[in-house]
């Protein structure tokens, strides 16, 4: 016999606790039909009937020794959990991946209090789009992202919307396009970019010309910070966060270009879960307050994004 599959162990015992398969599928946050493969496929590793399908459903008497085995491999691997956050240490680094204009803009606020209070963060930035392997990768234990749907074991949660607007110096206005950026002209003038995964301001050409990949003249500036600047400075057309260039654009330091014309990116915060939601350890529940505080700092910051259903 091969080594069992902990995962089918685990539905043997939920199913026992239980006494249903949907119950058991609902505790394990996966489908009925999950459950009754994993434990189809145990029986097909032993060679023996385990469970009785009836209602309830009984054990066979294999099935009985192979929950015995469920508990103790339950029981070992609570007491690893135990250990594992015995020995964590006080100053563990919590990694959580963001993309940089939220860091740039809402999410250095957000979490602001629980730094203060000493909770050691270690932020991964990329790109919105991309944040979410970070996640996949269990490089991170949670991200801000553009992704809506939650990974097997996560949960997620809506943040907001992002508008994202065009915007040029007067400057570069009053030399570049003095006829304002239209389908005509935009190729011949230069686009900031941040970086090579940054597709941001072919959306908004598309948008706003109905170009389908339209190719620009790429000027690249990989920070936040520093892409803001240079549309200032009159580097080239930015595509930016409105909440990042609003006090610009109102004291004129920065034009709007076709200021009808947005992109609006929707965030979603996704954690791991970890461990027992309803008991979490001590390492579960602060990941837990990093999301209450993005939540928090993501309601006063960006638009609202329609409610949604936490998914698991």
């Amino acid at each position: 016999m091969k080594t069992l599959d902990p995962a089918a162990l685990e539905c043997l015992a939920a199913l026992v606790d239980e006494g249903s398969f949907e119950r058991a599928a609902q505790r394990l946050a996966i489908t009925q039909s999950a459950v009754s493969q994993r434990l189809r496929a145990l029986e097909a590793e032993v060679g023996q009937l385990l469970v009785v399908r009836s209602r309830p459903p009984r054990l066979t008497e294999p099935g009985k020794v192979l929950l015995r085995y469920a508990r103790q491999w339950q029981a070992l691997r609570a007491d690893a959990a135990r250990e594992l956050e015995a020995t964590a240490r006080p100053d563990e680094r919590l990694p959580i991946a963001v993309n940089a204009d939220s860091l740039a803009t809402w999410v250095l606020p957000a979490l602001d209090p629980l730094v203060q209070e000493g909770v050691s963060l270690e932020l991964v930035v990329d790109d919105q789009d991309f944040t979410h392997d970070w996640l996949r990768q269990g490089a991170v234990l949670g991200c801000v992202t553009t992704v809506r749907q939650a990974l097997r074991g996560c949960w997620v949660a809506p943040l907001g919307v992002m508008p994202y607007v065009a915007v040029a110096s007067p400057g570069f206005v009053a030399r570049h396009l003095p006829d304002g950026l239209h389908r005509g002209n935009f190729s011949r003038v230069p686009f900031l970019v941040f970086n090579r995964k940054d597709d941001m301001q072919r959306q908004w050409v598309s948008r706003a010309f109905g170009v389908r990949q339209p190719r620009l003249r790429e000027r690249f500036v990989p920070s936040s910070e520093a892409y803001a600047r240079a549309a200032r400075m009159g580097w080239g057309v930015g595509v930016v966060p409105l909440l990042q260039v609003r006090a610009w654009l109102e004291r004129g330091e920065l034009v709007p270009l076709c200021p009808e014309v947005t992109v609006q990116v929707a965030l979603y915060w996704h954690r791991w879960k970890l461990g027992d939601e309803r008991r979490p350890g001590e390492r579960a529940a602060l990941i837990s307050r990093i999301g209450d505080a993005l939540i928090e700092g993501a309601r006063g910051a960006l638009l609202p994004l329609e409610a949604e259903d936490r998914s698991e």
